[in-house]
C-alpha cells in the first residue's frame, strides 16, 4: 500500500498530465486561430494578386488594342475600360513593377549568342554592302524572302490590300510596310524612319587627271566632308552603281539602261597617303581637299593605253581613265562601249570585327547609319512574322542624303512617307483622300532613329552629366531642348520610356551641353513634312564620321529589340495620352 509520500507525488504527477493536457489544448486552439488568419491573409493578397494580374493584362492589352478593332468600330472605343478604371498610387506602383519585371524574364536572351549572332549578321550586311545602291537592293532581297511584295513608285497601287509591301526610290531610298486589313486613317501608323547614306569619297563626273610624273591620280569629291585626315593611309576599294546600255530593237534609242552594282571588296584600288612628319607644317590638317587629298590609282610611267576603236565610241571615253573603265567593265561583265553612266564611291575595304579584349565592341567602317536602318528594318521583318494585327499600318522608311541636308527626292524632306500614306489611302478609301491623311499623321508616331554619341572616356569632360549614353546599355533618345535641332518633346519622352518599360529595355539620354553645337537629324524634317509627333533617337556610337567607328556589340540586338517593341506597343501606349 502506498505512503502518504507516494500518494503526493502521484496527485503532483496527475496534475502535471491535467496542465499539460490543457496548453496542448490551448495550443491547438491558437494554431487553428493562426492558419484561418494566415488562410484569410492568403486569400486577401490572392484576391489583391489577382485584381493587379487583371489589370496588368488589360494594361498590355491596351497596348495592344489596335489588333482587336473590327472594321466597325471607333478608333479609341476600346480604351475606356481600362482608363476609367480607378486605382490606388500604391496600386499603380505594384503594377508598374510587376509589368518591369514580367517583361524583363520574357525579353532577356538565353545567352550571349544572342547578341553575337545580331553583330555578326550586322557586320556580314555591312561588309558586303559598301554603298547605298547596295543596301537597298539587299533590304529589297531580304523583304521580298520573307513574304515582301514590290510596288514600283512609277505604277497603280489603287488595287492594294492588306498585306507585306515596299517600294524604292532612285535605288538609294527605301520604304516598307505591312498593312492591316482593318486599319483606318485614325489608328495611325507606327513608322519609323533611318537614313542608310554615309560619308563617302564620290568619283566625279569626270574624274581623269593628268599623270604626275607617272603617277595616275583619280578626281573625287568629298560626300559630308569626308575628304579629311581620317581617310589618309586607307585602303580604298571601288563601288557603286553602273548604268549600262543594252540593245532593244523596241526602244526609240535602239536601246534600254539598266542597273549593275559593282564592289572590288576586298582588292583595294587606290589610296590616299599623308605627308610624313619630317616635312614639318605642310604634314599637319587641314588639308585642301581640291590638291592634296587626291587618289593614287597607279604608277604608269610609260604612255597611256591604246583604246579600240569601239572604246573610242564609249559614252564615257576621255572622262575617265581607260584602265578605270576596262576594270569597270570587268567587274560589270560588259564591254567598255556598254557602260552608260557611273556612281562610283571610293570606301574603306577593310572588313567589321568583333573586337575589345572581352569582345566588347564591334569596330567597323559606316555605322552611321547603317545600323540604326538595319536594325529597324530587322525589327519589321520579326515583327511580320507573326500575322499582322489588324488595325495596324507599320512603316520602316530608310532615306538617303541626310548626311547633306536631305533635300533630295531620295531624302527625308521628300514626299516619300506622304506618299506611300496617301497611296494606301487611297486604295482603301478612295475618297477625302488629304483629309484621312492628315487624320493618320496626327494620330501617328514616327521614330527619327540615328546613331547618336555614347561617352568617350578620354573626352568626358566634352558630355554632360546624366546625358552620356554608355555601350551595351540600350537606346539614347537625343534631345535639344536649346534649339530644337532634335524633334523630341516631353510626351515624346514619356512615350518612349512606357515603350521601353513594357518591353524590358533601359532607356539612355543624350542632350549636348550649353556651350556645344548640336548635330540634326531626319527628325525635325519628317516632323515638319507630316505633323505627327517624331522622337529622335538611336543607338550610340563612338567615333562618328570617322572611317572606321565602334558600338557595343549588344547594340544591334538592343536596338533592334525596342524597335520590334515599338511595332507592338506604341499603339496603346499613346491612346493613354489622349489629345496632347
Amino acid at each position: 500500500m502506498p505512503s502518504d509520500k507516494d500518494l503526493e507525488k502521484l496527485a503532483r504527477a496527475e496534475e502535471a498530465v491535467r496542465t499539460a493536457f490543457d496548453l496542448i489544448q490551448l495550443g491547438a486552439s491558437m494554431l487553428n486561430k493562426t492558419e484561418t488568419k494566415r488562410s484569410e491573409t492568403a486569400t486577401n493578397a490572392t484576391s489583391q494578386s489577382n485584381k493587379r494580374t487583371a489589370q496588368l493584362k488589360k494594361k498590355i492589352a491596351a497596348s495592344k488594342k489596335v489588333i482587336t478593332f473590327d472594321s466597325d468600330s471607333e478608333s479609341n472605343s476600346d480604351s475606356t475600360d481600362f482608363e476609367n478604371e480607378e486605382t490606388t498610387p500604391e496600386e499603380d506602383e505594384d503594377e508598374d513593377e510587376e509589368i518591369h519585371q514580367t517583361t524583363i524574364k520574357q525579353s532577356k536572351p538565353e545567352d550571349d549568342k544572342a547578341y553575337l549572332k545580331y553583330a555578326n549578321d550586322y557586320i556580314s550586311f555591312t561588309q558586303e554592302n559598301p554603298t547605298t545602291f547596295h543596301v537597298v537592293e539587299y533590304f529589297g532581297k531580304l523583304l521580298e524572302a520573307n513574304g515582301f511584295t514590290y510596288l514600283s513608285e512609277k505604277k497603280d497601287w489603287s488595287d492594294l490590300t492588306a498585306g507585306l509591301y515596299y517600294t524604292t526610290r532612285n535605288g538609294t531610298s527605301l520604304g516598307a510596310f505591312a498593312l492591316g486589313k482593318n486599319w483606318k486613317p485614325e489608328y495611325g501608323a507606327g513608322i519609323i524612319g533611318s537614313h542608310i547614306d554615309s560619308l563617302a569619297i564620290k568619283l566625279k563626273p569626270v574624274s581623269k587627271k593628268a599623270k604626275v610624273d607617272g603617277y595616275e591620280l583619280l578626281g573625287v569629291a568629298p560626300y559630308a566632308g569626308a575628304l579629311n585626315y581620317q581617310r589618309l593611309d586607307r585602303d580604298l576599294g571601288i563601288s557603286g552603281r553602273v548604268l549600262v546600255r543594252v540593245k532593244d530593237s523596241k526602244s526609240i534609242t535602239g536601246f534600254k539602261v539598266v542597273s549593275k552594282l559593282i564592289s572590288s571588296a576586298p582588292k583595294p584600288i587606290a589610296r590616299i597617303s599623308s605627308l610624313a612628319p619630317h616635312f614639318g607644317a605642310a604634314a599637319n590638317p587641314p588639308f585642301d581637299t581640291e590638291t592634296q587629298t587626291i587618289p593614287v590609282l597607279s604608277y604608269s610611267p610609260g604612255p597611256d593605253p591604246t583604246p579600240t576603236e569601239a572604246e573610242k565610241n564609249s559614252r564615257l571615253y576621255g572622262k575617265h581613265s581607260l584602265d578605270l573603265l576596262r576594270y569597270i567593265a570587268e567587274l560589270t561583265e560588259v564591254s567598255v562601249e556598254d557602260l552608260y553612266q557611273l556612281d562610283l564611291d571610293l570606301f574603306d575595304v577593310q572588313p567589321g570585327t568583333i573586337g575589345g579584349l572581352k569582345d566588347d565592341f564591334i569596330y567597323a567602317p559606316r555605322i552611321d547609319d547603317r545600323i540604326c536602318s538595319f536594325a529597324a528594318l530587322t525589327s519589321l521583318l520579326e515583327f511580320a512574322e507573326k500575322p499582322i494585327p489588324e488595325g495596324s499600318f507599320s512603316q520602316v522608311m530608310l532615306y538617303d542624303n541626310e548626311e547633306i541636308g536631305s533635300l533630295t527626292r531620295s531624302g527625308a524632306r521628300s514626299n516619300l512617307v506622304n506618299s506611300i500614306t496617301e497611296r494606301v489611302i487611297t486604295a482603301l478609301f478612295k475618297e477625302n483622300v488629304e483629309a484621312l491623311t492628315r487624320v493618320s499623321f496626327a494620330n501617328s508616331i514616327i521614330l527619327s532613329a540615328d546613331v547618336t554619341h555614347v561617352l568617350d572616356p578620354n573626352y568626358k569632360s566634352e558630355f554632360m552629366e546624366n546625358h552620356s549614353p554608355l555601350p551595351n546599355t540600350g537606346i539614347a533618345i537625343a534631345t535639344d531642348v536649346s534649339n530644337s535641332h532634335m524633334a523630341t518633346d516631353h510626351v515624346g519622352i514619356a512615350v518612349a520610356e512606357t515603350i521601353a518599360k513594357l518591353n524590358g529595355d533601359t532607356l539612355q539620354y543624350f542632350h549636348v551641353k550649353n556651350n556645344a553645337r548640336s548635330g540634326g537629324t531626319i527628325g525635325p524634317s519628317i516632323a515638319s513634312l507630316t505633323g505627327a509627333r517624331t522622337i529622335d533617337l538611336g543607338i550610340a556610337q563612338l567615333s562618328m564620321h570617322s572611317v572606321r567607328a565602334a558600338v557595343g556589340v549588344k547594340d544591334v540586338y538592343l536596338g533592334t529589340k525596342f524597335f520590334k517593341g515599338f511595332f507592338t506597343h506604341w499603339r496603346g501606349v499613346y491612346d493613354s495620352f489622349g489629345d496632347l
